[in-house]
Order: structure tokens, then sequence, then C-alpha cells
């Protein structure tokens, strides 16, 4: 068996959650530099998820159902996870983003994978409290990936890492193949391949015997 593990924000999917739930508030633009700054290794992740969902404190569960409704999947993403599903791949997605995110993006596309982990958005009497809550705050995705892979009985060597920012880094290190989604400058250099397009990405599973040509 091979286990593919994909980040969700900017590679199966080119939402940003956090960004879309900062509309909500008005604080979007505040959002997006945080963003950028983590996904250029300028600030360590964690520091920067706490500050853009401090930056959410308050805001209804009403309207971060609406952000959550707007989450979708990049072009052809859910052909590769149905071709991958469909040939025995254990597949998942490793984010820091949000669950329910996610799960609505994954519902609305019509597919499912194998196992999800993620963040989430506490909330109290109806609103977001400004924290997160979840293992991949502190927690880094290559060990996300090597405890997946060693419940799965996935030896480290037949994992696929596919991601674009600096959080990815940790998982695209120790995957036995790492894969760029259009990645940041600071993660290209770690890729043992770059796509720029979930076609693209099934064309390199097919390469690497991942998937049947």
């Amino acid at each position: 068996m091979t286990l593919v593990a994909f980040d969700f924000d900017g590679t199966l999917s080119d939402s940003e959650m956090t960004v879309l739930l900062g509309e909500q508030c008005g604080v979007a633009g505040d959002m997006e530099t945080i963003t950028e700054r983590a996904m250029n290794d300028e600030i360590e992740y964690a520091e920067s998820l706490r500050q853009r969902c401090g930056l959410l404190e308050g805001l209804s569960q009403e309207k971060a159902e609406a952000a959550f409704d707007q989450v979708v999947l990049r072009e052809d993403a859910n052909t590769v996870i149905d071709e991958l599903n469909e040939a025995g791949v254990h597949t998942a997605i490793l984010t820091g983003g949000f669950e329910r995110g996610v799960e609505r993006a994954l519902e609305k596309a019509g597919v499912s994978v194998d196992s999800i982990v993620a963040n989430r958005l506490p909330m109290e009497d109806g609103e977001l409290t400004g924290e997160v809550e979840g293992p991949l705050i502190e927690g880094t995705k290559d060990d996300a990936l090597e405890d997946l892979a060693g419940t799965v009985g996935v030896d480290m060597d037949d994992t696929v890492a596919v991601g674009d920012g600096a959080n990815d880094l940790p998982m695209l290190e120790v995957a036995g193949l790492s894969v760029g989604f259009d990645p940041k400058p600071a993660v290209e250099p770690s890729c043992d391949t770059v796509v720029l397009s979930m076609s693209e990405l099934q064309g390199v599973l097919e390469a690497e015997s991942v998937l049947q040509p």
C-alpha cells in the first residue's frame, strides 16, 4: 500500500480558509499578510495561526459557516483523489486549516479521503473565541505523516507528500516522494518534483507507479 498526504489550502484547494473567514469580519487583508509571511517562512507557523485566529474573535457561527461554504477543491483534485482511492492508496489531508472547511469542500466535490488531520475553531455562545485547537498548531506534519504511516502500516519510503508552503516542509522532507504544488521559493529546494496543476500531479503519480497510466 502507498500513502499520499496532501496539504489543503494552496494545494488541494486554492481557497485560504482564514482569509475567507477574515472577509466575514473585515480583516481579510491582515489575514493575508500574516499568511504570506508564514508560508514564506518569515514567522513561525504556530504563531501566525494564533495571530490570524485571534482576529476572528466574536465572528458568529452563521458567518463562519458562510465562509466554509466558499471552500472548494481545485480543478481536477476530485479526479486525482478518486483515482487514488480506486487504486487502494491511503489518501490523507494534513492541514493547519480547519476540519469544517475541508469536510465541506469534500462533500461538495462528492469525494472522500481516508484520513483528515486538521485544526478546529472553538465556539462559545455561537461565536468564535479567537482561539484554535488541534494537532497541527505546535505539532508538525512530519510527525503527523509518520504517525499515520505507522497506523496504516506503510513504510515511509512508500509515502508521498504534496504541499506548497513552509509548514509543509517537515512532511516534504521525510516523505518517500515530495511533490511541490506551485511551491513557495523557500519550499521548492526540498521538493523532488514540482507541479502546477492537478493534471500534472496525476502524471507524476502515474510515472512513479502510484497510479496506473
